[in-house]
């Protein structure tokens, strides 16, 4: 089982990476910006699998073959760094006719993709998790538990935040510019993540 501090410093890590602006914050607010709170929940179900699928095979992964394969995280890094540059192209483009369009934002299959890709889902496998998470299911089970009380309540917060901004109720901001801000967010990543396996 995992010790009080281990839970502690666990708690802390999950929040503070949550909290990040990133490629699934981003589109759980777009969602929330173009279709309100109540029809985005969905998505946080998408989010959950897409970290629980990401961080169970990265930190079995890393537990056992990451010496064997070192090119691989570069590889992956890469991957994920375009399909997000896709997210960001394809997010400008609708930002252009947010107004007057009945255009679906981004849908459960989307964002499972996108958390999935994620390489927060690396940096909690391989660093916010302890490694004992990998070798014991209690530990496991404790630590993904924990995972999805922390993740249910940020994603909901950018969720609101988005609808907030789509009802006027943030009315120093405009929808339009922050979705195409948004997408910069995402192109900026994009690049970053390019730049960190190349380097």
């Amino acid at each position: 089982m995992l010790s009080t501090s281990a839970i502690a410093l666990l708690a802390i890590g999950i929040i503070v990476v949550l909290i990040t602006p990133g490629p699934t914050n981003t589109l759980l607010a777009a969602a929330g910006l173009r279709q309100g709170v109540r029809r985005s929940l969905p998505l946080i179900a998408a989010e959950l699998a897409g970290y629980l699928l990401s961080i169970s095979v990265w930190g079995h992964f890393l537990a056992q073959a990451a010496h064997a394969l070192p090119w691989l995280p570069s590889l992956l890094r890469v991957a994920a760094g375009v399909y997000i540059a896709y997210l960001a192209v394809d997010m400008w483009r609708a930002a252009v006719a947010l107004p007057d369009s009945t255009q679906r934002a981004s849908g459960m299959r989307t964002l499972f993709v996108a958390t999935l890709l994620n390489p927060k889902g690396l940096l909690f496998a391989g660093t916010i998790f302890p490694a004992v998470a990998f070798a014991h299911l209690p530990a496991y089970a404790t630590a993904m538990l924990m995972f999805a009380c922390l993740l249910v309540p940020i994603a909901l917060a950018w969720i609101a935040f988005g609808a907030a901004l789509g009802s006027g109720k943030l009315t120093w901001l405009n929808p339009v510019k922050m979705q195409r801000g948004a997408s910069i967010v995402l192109g900026v990543f994009s690049l970053s993540l390019a730049w960190a396996a190349l380097h």
